[in-house]
């Protein structure tokens, strides 16, 4: 589980300069929570993900293990796979330096 949790969540938002606002439960952090299904299969497909962008590199894999569940806030946000949120809910994430400067000794 904790690998998952890094893999999916913590190195990214490291990476992407994110970390401890994201990808962290902790106190102060904007952190979403996922519910996974562990025995879900479902095909990857534009019609099944919600990321804004017009090309999915996973188009057409069969996996098992799938999201049923985000809350953000205390709130449910993504129900069995759509959106029940209301427009604005989410709130801007401001970037810092990414870990990956870290990794390649720059600043």
């Amino acid at each position: 589980m904790e690998r998952f949790v890094a893999l999916t969540s913590t190195n990214p938002a490291k990476l992407c300069g994110l970390y401890p606002q994201k990808g962290a439960l902790v106190i102060g952090a904007d952190a979403d929570i996922t519910l996974w299904d562990p025995t879900k299969t479902a095909v990857i497909s534009q019609d099944n993900l919600h990321h804004g962008c017009d090309y999915a590199p996973y188009e057409g894999m069969r996996i098992t293990g799938w999201p049923t569940r985000t809350i953000l806030r205390g709130e449910t946000i993504v129900l069995n796979g759509g959106i029940v949120a209301k427009m604005g809910v989410g709130t801007y994430q401001t970037r810092g330096t990414s870990a990956a400067l870290d990794i390649l000794g720059g600043d």
